[in-house]
């Protein structure tokens, strides 16, 4: 599912004109992405939390030459989902 998408389902929902639609969720966005960028924790209820985590430099391998390269430390975005979002999925399954 796309952004555009997303603002389809909206608009076939509720009828507010697309433009309007689309500044919405671009905002909405827009407003996790600067929680993220400072670290914090951006929880939405029933669907689930966004952390970013830092991963420690670590030693993999070059599946082609099996040569040893460091990797270097990073941040990372962590989604843990609901126990309601879980629950809907495995009653879809």
């Amino acid at each position: 599912m796309t952004k555009a998408d997303i603002v389809n389902f909206i608009f076939e929902r509720v009828g507010l004109p697309k433009t309007e639609i689309q500044k919405i969720v671009e905002t909405v966005f827009d407003t996790m992405k600067e929680a993220l960028v400072e670290e914090e924790i951006v929880k939405i209820s029933g669907f689930g939390v966004f952390t970013v985590r830092n991963k420690g430099k670590r030693v993999g391998r070059n599946p082609k030459t099996m040569e040893a390269v460091e990797i270097k430390p990073r941040k990372i975005v962590s989604f843990r989902p609901s126990e309601q979002l879980k629950q809907v999925i495995q009653k879809k399954a």
